[in-house]
């Protein structure tokens, strides 16, 4: 039951990522807390199976924090790309 704190957490720090970071028309809404919640999942799950305790603040820290961070360099990268396939698209099109 502790997993869903963890995924909650991650969620929301996912909301305030999404947010927080530029480009938002260039992505979905549910993109960057899509992305940490499911990093969250995997990583408490794999830390869980490692035999790391609910009482482990590393646990908290790898599964919220990080999924957040995870989230929020995955999303600086595919709003990177996208702003830079459409550049590459409006130059071949002479826009």
């Amino acid at each position: 039951m502790y997993i869903l704190l963890a995924l909650i957490g991650a969620c929301v720090l996912g909301i305030a990522a999404h947010y927080l970071i530029g480009g938002r028309p260039l992505r979905g809404v549910v993109l960057t807390p899509a992305i940490a919640t499911a990093v969250a999942a995997v990583v408490y799950t794999g830390m869980q199976w490692a035999g790391v305790g609910e009482g482990s603040i590393w646990l908290w820290l790898a599964s919220v924090l990080g999924s957040a961070v995870v989230a929020a360099l995955a999303t600086l990268a595919i709003v990177s790309v996208r702003r830079r396939s459409d550049a590459e698209a409006k130059a071949a099109a002479g826009i």
